[in-house]
């Protein structure tokens, strides 16, 4: 912060600045330091890829471990040194995609049924279009492009695909388009291994992290199945929360709220492209109904990577498609294997494949034995 530094003790020397999560401003701690007249700076941070920004005073950025090393010198040494190179580009293999420590994780505090994310996008270290008039700092100054990151970064990502999609496909419905972007989104990485979560230490991503995956525009186009929804279907998931009919009416359509009457008791039937049960005791039949948006003539096999702990069975277990047919429903069943348990919550998919689609799901499932309003 603007002040702390004392300019007496900071004048001609380097200083090693410890980021937290929280303090992500490095354009504040260098104009901190540029105005006691230091020289340089040194960031501990938490590990990331982001890109380093440039300033008008030498910086680099180091993980917290090296931070350490560097702190145990200076206090070792009588005059500890920094000594000035010139830069150097390591190039090689980019592995990714990555869910970056930022990214707002599910699950759903107010709809634990409805899977939250539904997507992952590229968010960070975007080039992005900058207002000359937000400057970015009093160090850089005005700008009219910018290196920024975030949900302002991956959302327009999104937006351009759906906006491809709804050119290619005018017909489709918000709910059509939705379905695609999930069920053909890529759950591996370059290597092919499964996309990690970028934490302390990195580990395996899951739903959570995720949704369906990571967007992939070129499947999207041509998906095979949909799982399609119209108004009525919303405005009944709305009743089964418990909302009246003058609630969803300032929402809906009024003919839409007359469906209120024949509304299911549970929201887990809500026709989206996942199956999340944050309350699995015993045994649970979810239905789903997929549309066919491919060949007129094709035959989808379900493919189930039950999550753990749990059995799960669809019926039925192929779908057969015609001129005349293009709307299949059916029932996906689960069962926890250990009923005395209380679970966490576990990750699996459902995919319907014909051969040259693969038309996959998220199953999250969390066994309950009790009503304990915990994680676990």
């Amino acid at each position: 912060m603007q002040g702390s530094l004392n300019s007496t003790l900071a004048k001609g020397k380097v200083v090693l600045c410890f980021q937290t999560r929280a303090q992500r401003s490095a354009s504040v701690a260098v104009e901190t330091v540029r105005k006691a007249r230091g020289v340089g700076v040194i960031f501990a941070q938490f590990l990331t890829k982001d890109i380093a920004s440039s300033f008008d005073v030498p910086c680099v950025q180091v993980d917290y471990q090296v931070g350490t090393v560097i702190l145990a010198y200076t206090t070792s040494m009588r005059n500890p040194t920094v000594q000035f190179g010139s830069a150097k580009t390591v190039l090689g293999e980019v592995i990714g995609p990555e869910v970056a420590y930022f990214s707002s994780r599910g699950p759903s505090s107010l709809s634990p049924s409805v899977l939250k994310p539904d997507i992952a996008a590229p968010g960070v270290n975007i080039l992005a279009a900058w207002t000359p008039a937000a400057a970015v700092s009093s160090a850089i100054g005005s700008v009219s492009f910018k290196i920024d990151s975030g949900t302002s970064m991956s959302c327009p990502h999104i937006s351009g695909v759906v906006a491809l999609l709804r050119s290619l496909h005018p017909n489709w419905s918000p709910a059509a388009v939705k379905s695609a972007l999930v069920t053909t989104a890529s759950v591996h990485d370059t290597y092919g291994f499964g996309i990690v979560s970028e934490a302390a230490p990195y580990s395996q991503a899951n739903p959570f992290d995720y949704g369906g995956g990571h967007v992939d525009p070129n499947r999207a186009a041509y998906p095979g199945l949909v799982y399609d929804m119209g108004a009525s279907d919303y405005v009944r998931f709305l009743c089964s929360m418990g909302y009246n009919v003058s609630a969803i009416s300032s929402v809906a359509q009024q003919r839409e709220t007359e469906t209120c009457q024949h509304a299911p008791k549970t929201q887990l039937d809500l026709n989206l492209p996942s199956i999340a049960v944050p309350e699995l005791r015993g045994r649970l039949t979810v239905s789903r109904t997929v549309t066919n948006v491919g060949s007129a003539l094709s035959e989808y096999r379900a493919r189930v990577e039950a999550p753990p702990g749990v059995d799960v069975s669809v019926r039925p277990s192929l779908l057969a498609f015609n001129s005349t047919v293009r709307r299949l429903a059916f029932k996906v069943t689960f069962r926890a294997k250990l009923v005395k348990v209380q679970g966490r919550y576990t990750f699996g998919s459902l995919t319907w494949e014909d051969g040259v689609h693969a038309v996959r799901i998220p199953l999250v499932v969390r066994t309950m034995v009790g009503r304990f309003y915990a994680n676990s």
